[in-house]
């Protein structure tokens, strides 16, 4: 898997929620998968899916360990 930083990730990404981002990949794979695709538009499309997963994959990543911490307080409290 390409891991791509933070700060590579464009501004218009990092304000979508992670439906707005599935909807955006949706719309993307659909042209993709158009016969008629030029090359260069191809390489562009690509290229806005791997940032738009790598800001996915940041998000679970935060969600999940706000979650764990939760979890881990919670059993603390008990």
């Amino acid at each position: 898997m390409l891991s791509m930083k933070s700060k590579n990730i464009p501004a218009d990404i990092k304000s979508k929620s992670i439906k707005e981002i599935k909807e955006e990949i949706d719309k993307i794979l659909a042209k993709l998968e158009k016969k008629d695709t030029d090359l260069g538009q191809y390489m562009d499309e690509y290229q806005r899916l791997i940032k738009l997963n790598s800001h996915v994959e940041s998000l679970f990543k935060s969600k999940s360990k706000e979650i764990s911490a939760l979890v881990k307080k919670s059993k603390k409290n008990k």
